[in-house]
């Protein structure tokens, strides 16, 4: 059962405006990712729709507890997401509509284990060659790397170091910062990569551009950074574009559906009959590691997992968890016992050849 305090201060104003503006206004001012904004609306949308579209400031506790023991119940989400949902639910009425929610309970989410999809060593290559451009390359860091997609993406020149054969990953999974491995044989293509980044910012510094978007806090404190060489993206957009955070002209980096449909296709494309996303890279790279021999808490360092159970789920991919226990069927000899001859189906005459 969830139980969760919310405490809100009394001096919170009440606005007349539109409650996605407000909610808007409220994600600005604590500093929330787009990305979050998106998808805390999102949940708050299908909450409202649950709900018949009445305002949520109509609705209570107990309605905010049944729709999500609906999304644990009904649509059979995980805790993960259910989490989400949550967090977007006491996003809006502890910043939005200032109102306090005193111990929420709601059936919990069932836990489900999965085992990732790896690929071999010979698929990574067949993926790989289906791939070109930036796209493969991105593909090879993922692999390479550990890199989640979004932070393959968000890469700079600056988490580049080519001297310690590192790759520093800013602001990953729950802000963090860790560092990885820069695969050696990248590092021409990925000198490469950051020559045409530098020529494509010599030429937005002439058209009087060149900015790079930052972290709110970071650009208050060192605003002449986003114009920086070393600050731009690694993997930068084809055009310029409007920051929606701050109403500027950037030039921001490579969407997420292009790689993504690129990874998939490149995946069907070599003949691969497996669930082939971005994330397969990422899992393969793990336990490739796992299976040369780099211990666990390693790969964790190197994936940026908080907790070393998450690193364990690969040891069950490799069939570590049963390492050195041998199956009872070996002490049976079933050469004299097994035919090597298939049976015919059911229903059909033994196989004779007629020659």
């Amino acid at each position: 059962m969830y139980i969760y305090t919310v405490k809100i201060s009394a001096d919170m104003e009440q606005s007349p405006k539109k409650l996605q503006q407000r909610f808007h206004e409220a994600i600005k001012r604590n500093h929330y990712a787009l990305k979050t904004e998106k998808t805390y609306w999102h949940w708050i949308r299908r909450f409202i729709l649950f709900n018949n579209k009445v305002h949520p400031e109509k609705l209570t506790k107990s309605d905010v507890e049944r729709y999500l023991t609906h999304l644990a119940v009904k649509r059979l989400v995980s805790p993960a997401t259910q989490n989400i949902a949550l967090n977007a639910l006491l996003f809006l009425y502890q910043k939005v509509l200032g109102r306090e929610l005193e111990g929420i309970r709601a059936q919990r989410a069932k836990p489900k284990e999965k085992i990732p999809v790896v690929l071999t060593h010979a698929e990574v290559s067949q993926l790989l060659s289906q791939l070109n451009g930036h796209y493969q390359l991105m593909a090879c860091l993922m692999y390479g790397a550990g890199l989640r997609l979004s932070e393959c993406l968000r890469l700079r020149i600056e988490a580049l170091n080519f001297e310690q054969m590192t790759i520093t990953v800013r602001r990953g999974k729950g802000g963090k910062d860790r560092v990885t491995i820069l695969p050696p044989n990248l590092i021409e293509t990925l000198r490469v990569q950051a020559e045409k980044v530098r020529l494509i910012h010599a030429q937005d510094r002439a058209e009087g551009f060149g900015e790079a978007s930052m972290p709110p806090a970071l650009y208050r404190k060192y605003p002449h950074v986003a114009k920086s060489y070393y600050w731009q993206y690694l993997f930068p957009s084809p055009n310029r574009a409007i920051d929606p955070m701050t109403g500027r002209i950037k030039r921001h980096h490579l969407l997420e559906k292009g790689l993504q449909r690129a990874v998939r296709k490149a995946g069907v494309q070599a003949g691969i009959h497996k669930h082939v996303t971005c994330h397969t890279l990422r899992h393969s790279f793990a336990t490739h590691l796992l299976q040369n021999g780099t211990d666990l808490r390693t790969i964790q360092e190197l994936l940026g997992h908080e907790d070393i159970k998450t690193t364990q789920i690969y040891t069950h991919v490799l069939g570590m968890h049963g390492s050195g226990v041998a199956s009872p069927l070996t002490a049976i000899n079933l050469s004299t016992m097994m035919s090597t001859t298939p049976d015919s189906p059911p229903g059909t005459a033994p196989y004779r050849d007629s020659r």
